[in-house]
């Protein structure tokens, strides 16, 4: 195969994967809102492109599929069928076999689906023939198919596609059947210019790279001069150089962002799945759910997005399996008998927030705490000292669950452990709000990118670590005498709350030469919980380029502490903090020192 098929191939599986993944919303859409004609217009040419483009490069199963697909939808437009939740459930059926066929040629396997069975239902629908009572009513009776007469408005469309010179070049650019009439003459005729750019992401990874080592070098520069300016502060040569440090530094700030914005990609990328996973599974649980999406284009990391959809696939689930209840049972609680879920995704400073809510049933403290005790996850006298916000956590222990059957949906004691750990790899946070009998509320939080993020520099025992900055809320000058031990847990009193601290140098297994006067203490978070990270000097902020580390170097019970290291702008290597880590470890008593 030539490089220039190949290329056409990959344009074709890329713009067809973008079409089948657009169109699992548009005929949830379409199922809600029966009458949108412009909706039905953009999904038949949808269908109409993908057909076209499957058989310039001779995929006959799905032109096939399509073609077929294609007829139902041709009836659905002209108004002769009429839109019922079983045709949808088989045209999706047939979309989702189209994504099937879509795998096989990506992985160029050759293999092939037997299609007889939905084409099969598809062309019984299309006859009036459908199984379903209430499914595939004519409207009219109407001509054949052959002599159906366009709807008003409407420009009829042809069903194949003859490849020209151009079309070699991009098989998916049809020209669009409802053209305008244009004002310019035609050998004036405007040329449409391409405005995006398919670049392989592997390039994109390394351009960020370059950036981060950039960043590093420009941190190590601008230390220099800091020093150069202490040592000779009327020399002319080093105030130059200090006028055009802070000049890189301002570029290198601006060509970091430019990179990070070619990297970020909406959360539609994941919530465009929603909407088709809330009504199958809604329908097979014979509940009634409305789904409403909102903050769809905020931007994000293409690095996070791969990593939060698991996370809220597991939400999603549970609020349609625990949360929301059935018909009848809302209603006997007097509320209306469809169910809500919401999501939202909003930028909050350098954080990404998303909630995910419903208005089901709520959770229940009392029966978390029982089914605590029974598993053996705490005491019965635990069980009863534990706030509101403690029982609540429980439910992220691994094989925690209070679901009473096993379904296939969720019930299996796994799923919130695998969202608090896939959240943590986020750097993020999760946090439950929920009211018996009115619903429930997550909301997550995590960093918008991954790669560069703001820390606190600070010194323990002559050695620099770097505290992440989105974990820090606060920094306070302590004497020896502030320090008290409770139950062998060093704790200061802050404005009245006792507050536990940690020693970094001998988490670490180091000492200071000489005992320090006074500390200063990073009063951190993680999982809402506070403690305090006491160290010897607090060096100020600074950018740090995350790079990995290979092996456990300080390790918690075989838990690494270390979430990667950087290069300080003194050219030292500084090891990051996983805070977290270090909360988690706290709180379960199994901290111990180095």
């Amino acid at each position: 195969m030539s490089d220039e098929m190949e290329e056409i191939i990959q344009d074709f599986i890329i713009e067809t994967q973008e079409i089948l993944d657009a169109l699992d919303e548009k005929f949830v859409d379409l199922e809600k809102d029966r009458s949108n004609q412009d909706l039905l217009n953009e999904i038949f040419r949808s269908i109409h492109t993908l057909k076209g483009a499957s058989g310039f490069l001779g995929y006959n199963q799905l032109v096939e599929l399509t073609h077929t697909a294609e007829n139902i939808l041709k009836k659905l437009k002209d108004g002769i069928l009429q839109v019922t939740p079983h045709i949808m459930d088989v045209i999706l059926d047939s979309v989702d076999l189209m994504k099937l066929l879509l795998e096989h040629i990506k992985e160029k396997d050759g293999k092939e689906e037997d299609l007889n069975s939905i084409v099969s239902k598809l062309q019984a629908i299309e006859k009036g023939e459908s199984t379903d009572p209430g499914d595939g009513a004519r409207t009219e009776d109407g001509p054949p198919a052959e002599e159906e007469k366009p709807v008003p408005g409407q420009t009829k469309e042809t069903e194949t596609i003859t490849p020209d010179e151009n079309s070699q070049a991009s098989p998916q650019k049809e020209s669009n059947t409802e053209q305008e009439p244009s004002g310019d003459p035609p050998e004036k005729e405007k040329v449409h210019v391409e405005q995006t750019l398919r670049v392989d992401i592997e390039r994109l990874d390394n351009v960020l790279n370059l950036v981060g080592e950039l960043v590093l070098g420009r941190n190590r520069l601008m230390k220099i001069t800091s020093n150069l300016e202490t040592r000779h502060p009327e020399d002319h040569e080093t105030s130059m150089l200090s006028e055009t440090t802070a000049f890189l530094s301002i570029i290198t700030t601006d060509l970091q962002i430019a990179v990070m914005k070619t990297r970020m990609q909406p959360m539609k990328k994941v919530f465009n799945k929603f909407p088709r996973m809330v009504r199958d599974l809604a329908r097979s649980r014979g509940k009634e759910v409305e789904l409403i999406i909102s903050g769809e284009e905020t931007e994000v990391d293409k690095s996070v997005i791969e990593n939060i959809a698991d996370p809220l696939v597991h939400l999603v689930r549970n609020a349609l399996d625990h949360g929301i209840e059935l018909p009848e049972e809302r209603q006997s609680a007097g509320k209306p008998a469809q169910g809500t879920v919401k999501f939202s995704a909003s930028q909050e400073g350098n954080n990404i927030v998303i909630e995910i809510e419903d208005n089901g049933r709520g959770m229940d403290p009392d029966i978390i705490r029982q089914k605590a005790v029974e598993k053996e996850i705490i005491t019965q006298p635990e069980a009863m000292t534990l706030s509101g916000k403690e029982v609540l956590d429980l439910l992220f222990t691994p094989g925690f669950s209070t679901a009473n059957e096993i379904t296939d949906i969720s019930g299996r004691g796994v799923g919130m452990d695998v969202v608090k750990t896939n959240i943590s790899k986020l750097n993020g946070t999760i946090e439950i709000l929920t009211e018996k009998g009115k619903g429930s509320r997550f909301i997550i939080r995590f960093p918008l990118t991954l790669a560069i993020i703001q820390t606190l520099m600070v010194e323990a025992a002559e050695e620099v670590y770097a505290i992440p900055l989105g974990a820090v809320l606060e920094t306070v000058r302590v004497t020896a005498q502030d320090i008290h031990t409770v139950n062998s847990q060093e704790v200061i009193q802050l404005r009245g709350e006792v507050l536990p601290i940690i020693r970094l140098a001998k988490l670490f297994g180091t000492s200071p030469p000489m005992a320090p006067v006074t500390l200063y203490v990073v009063v951190a978070t993680a999982n809402d919980k506070k403690f305090g990270l006491a160290v010897d000097r607090l060096k100020g902020q600074e950018e740090a380029v995350i790079k990995a580390v290979e092996g456990n170097l300080v390790n918690l019970n075989d838990t690494n502490i270390i979430a990667g290291a950087t290069i300080a702008g003194d050219g030292r290597v500084v090891l990051i903090i996983d805070v977290s880590i270090i909360m988690e470890s706290l709180a379960t008593g199994t901290l111990t020192y180095a």
